[in-house]
């Protein structure tokens, strides 16, 4: 059955994303009237696979995803109701689109915001196991959102209305090695660190009851239990105790082999990576007692552009 535009724009952030990024817009078939490729100077075919495939094509300088985004918000020529955001390394399935193309248009102006299920793919094998079916905020009413900004596990939210839940999947399934997937970890690494250090130091802590009401119950769970529980464990247990947790308790060891590298590597690896770069840039600055000297420093360290905050705000990602 064909299935025609709706009023949907999807934007998707690109750099050197020549192996997924034909996938990713040819998975949307034709049912969005606007997609947008915001790219931050790639030097492989992305652009041109963009135009090929008639994506608009939008230039802007990077700083992270939260801040990308945002300005694809703010300032793309978009003249649709709705609006995806979509990872270049993620597709849609035929029947998420069909869902999408069906409810849509049918919803009520009270609801600004849907929720997505998001698995995951690696070395071309499906994660069934180990708690990595994510639901995430990913399509959300013009003019209803914006994303939160942070350095790392920024989300969409929605300013007011109501949040529904599609029963579509999509997936994340990454083409490259695993040296790019250990390289690109390490730099989620930093700026996850570099967050909790903002957080922990000089930056206001959000809302809970404001959150709570404009994100999806999965995400407030796993920040709760992040900063409640995991932050304040050990720098060897945190880590240990959540690849424990997800490879034998949630039974990520029935997916085999390829499972176990996922899960060691995302699960235990980067976790610890993480920790151990907390400690070290909390040296750095432990004997710094000025806020804009200290923030000044954590820029130094870890090569980001951080924007000082006004008073009694979170400092910038801009």
């Amino acid at each position: 059955m064909s299935v025609y535009p709706i009023s949907l724009s999807v934007i998707i952030l690109t750099l050197n994303e020549e192996p997924h990024l034909a996938r990713a817009i040819h998975s949307i078939g034709n049912i969005a009237e606007q997609i947008f490729v915001v790219d931050s100077g790639s030097t492989d075919r992305t652009v041109e696979i963009a135009r090929k495939m008639g994506a608009i094509v939008e230039d802007h300088p990077f700083i992270n995803q939260a801040d990308q985004f945002q300005w694809a918000l703010d300032d793309l020529p978009i003249r649709s109701d709705w609006i995806l955001r979509l990872d270049a390394d993620e597709v849609l399935t035929p029947g998420l689109v069909a869902e999408i193309a069906r409810r849509l248009p049918l919803l009520p102006a009270d609801v600004t915001g849907i929720v997505l299920k998001l698995g995951y793919i690696f070395q071309n094998q499906k994660i069934n196991f180990g708690g990595r079916r994510l639901r995430l905020l990913r399509l959300v009413r013009r003019g209803h959102a914006h994303v939160e900004p942070r350095w790392m596990d920024e989300h969409l939210v929605v300013r007011s209305g109501r949040i529904v839940t599609f029963s579509g999947e999509m997936f994340d399934h990454n083409l490259k090695d695993l040296t790019s997937f250990v390289r690109k970890h390490n730099g989620y690494a930093t700026r996850e660190a570099l967050q909790l250090l903002l957080d922990r130091h000089a930056a206001a802590r959000p809302n809970v009851a404001t959150t709570r009401k404009i994100m999806s119950r999965q995400k407030i769970l796993k920040r709760l239990l992040r900063d409640k529980l995991y932050n304040r464990m050990p720098l060897w247990m945190g880590p240990i105790s959540y690849f424990l947790y997800r490879y034998v308790l949630l039974l990520g060891f029935l997916d085999g082999r390829k499972a176990l590298t996922y899960h060691f590597l995302q699960g235990l690896w980067y976790r610890f990576l993480v920790a151990a770069k907390v400690l070290e840039f909390e040296r750095s600055i432990g004997n710094i007692t000025d806020p804009h000297d200290r923030i000044r420093m954590l820029g130094k360290i870890t090569g980001q552009e951080i924007a000082f905050p006004k008073e009694g705000a979170e400092p910038s990602c801009d």
